[in-house]
């Protein structure tokens, strides 16, 4: 595994050596753990309150390009304080295939917190889809009038002070010739050959490729059609070419794409990292293997075994697995009483998540108690440079320690248990016929399975009782009869 350690220092009693000591330690536990790695980000004099550090946007920014698999940080809160910031930013580098991981920390941050993560994020989910529809109203009203949406201008066009779609003459020569020239049976790259030559740019004004060529081979604006969404307007566009030339197109594409191609098989393993092997302890990783009349199996094998390490456990049949668990999840979580339950636990994991506020409150109140008491001494007679400069003082910090607090308030906006249970409700009606759902599903519920020779035991996030999964040792459980792919 690759890593990348991230490391920061406040202004406030922190130091330059404290980013080595920090260093040392991220990197002794990737020595540990047998990671490599590759490059550090470090933060200096920056407070983890925000999200607006480079070194951090940068790291964030990187996660997407498949460099790195995890984040080794010193403690938790040297990569956010903040823990909406916490959960968006964890979300985003789940989605980039990134770990974060704590050097001296136990990286779960409790169950309720696995929880309390995935409720933010479904509501953040709600709200950004709540911004999408109020976008969607009005772009919809900008189609009906077929006007210009925003986004990329194709090759042949360009939009008037109107907004609307007009033919560009220097470029739609050469998008007709494009269609005339593959439905002529020339070969793609050709195409592309030719509009380089003539220096026609991309919509992304950069060098046309084979992808841009055979997207503008399937775009239907070149016959007039304008949509954007469920809108479509007929002759909503200057057309290019004909609907014939373009239905000829079409048939060559079509022809080409039944033509002989590799097995696209479906590789999202749900259970990766919560499944492990009883005997050995190790985790239990994706595989795939071909058996009779090239019939493709997937399956869950130990990585001991899979390195024949010692462990002899055999594969397990990923739909078999990923079936009993999800069932499982379903018939202990959603529960009236158990979703109740769970609400009260992540409320009050929540509440003793939050110490800033009551630590900025406790303040105020001991800053307004002193007030109150010199207050009572000018009262009584007993004014003195000493009273008036402690007076002006005390104002100044009540002042500092309300702007904290309001500070605090807006960053740290607590769920209510209407809200957790509201969400968690909305979980059971998910549809589980789509893999991304069962994933969030099992994100949130499931701490770690084991599984042994006839059963699986399942531990679950905020439910004290392992869960069992029997299993009937059979040829058609165990893939005993599929070899080594």
């Amino acid at each position: 595994m690759k890593a990348v350690i991230y490391a920061r220092y406040s202004c406030d009693h922190q130091r330059e050596e404290s980013i080595e000591g920090q260093l040392r330690e991220c990197k002794a536990f990737a020595d540990r753990k047998g990671y490599t790695v590759v490059d550090s980000y470090i933060d200096r004099a920056m407070s983890a309150k925000t999200d607006n550090r480079p070194q951090f946007q940068q790291m964030i920014k990187d996660s997407g390009k498949q460099l790195f698999d995890a984040i080794i940080v010193w403690k938790l809160d040297r990569f956010a304080r903040n823990r909406y910031d916490s959960a968006h930013y964890k979300a985003q580098l789940r989605k980039n295939g990134v770990k974060v991981m704590s050097a001296t920390e136990v990286i779960s941050e409790g169950a309720e917190g696995i929880i309390l993560e995935s409720v933010l994020e479904g509501f953040a989910e709600y709200y950004s889809a709540e911004l999408s529809e109020k976008v969607i109203r009005g772009m919809t009203e900008n189609a009906l009038k077929c006007q210009y949406n925003g986004g990329l201008v194709p090759i042949g066009y360009r939009i008037d002070e109107n907004k609307h779609y007009q033919i560009d003459e220097l470029t739609a020569p050469f998008v007709a010739q494009a269609f005339h020239m593959y439905v002529d049976g020339k070969q793609i790259k050709e195409i592309v050959e030719l509009l380089n030559e003539h220096n026609v740019k991309s919509s992304y004004n950069k060098s046309v490729t084979k992808t841009t060529v055979s997207a503008l081979l399937q775009n239907r604006k070149y016959i007039g059609e304008y949509k954007y969404r469920d809108v479509v307007i007929p002759n909503g566009v200057p057309a290019i070419i004909s609907e014939e030339l373009f239905d000829m197109a079409q048939e060559r594409l079509e022809r080409n794409r039944r033509a002989p191609s590799s097995y696209k098989s479906d590789d999202r393993y749900i259970l990766t990292t919560k499944l492990f092997c009883a005997e050995c302890g190790a985790p239990m990783v994706g595989e795939s293997a071909r058996g009779r009349h090239e019939k493709q199996y997937f399956y869950y094998k130990c990585s001991n075994a899979k390195k024949h390490n010692g462990c002899t456990r055999q594969a397990l049949r990923k739909s078999d697995i990923e079936k009993k668990v999800i069932d499982k999840i379903v018939d202990v979580m959603f529960d009236a009483d158990t979703i109740d339950m769970i609400a009260d636990r992540v409320l009050a994991w929540q509440e003793k998540a939050d110490t800033t506020l009551p630590i900025l409150e406790r303040e105020l109140a001991e800053v307004e108690k002193s007030l109150g008491n010199v207050m009572a001494a000018i009262e009584q007679g007993i004014i003195t440079p000493t009273t008036k400069n402690r007076m002006a003082e005390l104002e100044d910090q009540k002042k500092e320690i309300e702007i904290k607090i309001a500070k605090e308030q807006i960053n740290t906006q607590m769920l209510t248990k209407e809200q957790i249970v509201f969400w968690l409700t909305n979980m059971t009606r998910l549809d589980l016929a789509q893999d991304s759902n069962k994933q969030r599903i099992v994100d949130t519920f499931v701490n770690s399975i084991y599984v042994h020779e006839d059963r699986a035991v399942i531990n679950l996030n905020c439910h004290d009782d392992e869960e069992i999964v029997p299993f009937e040792v059979e040829s058609g459980s165990f893939l005993s009869m599929v070899g080594e792919p």
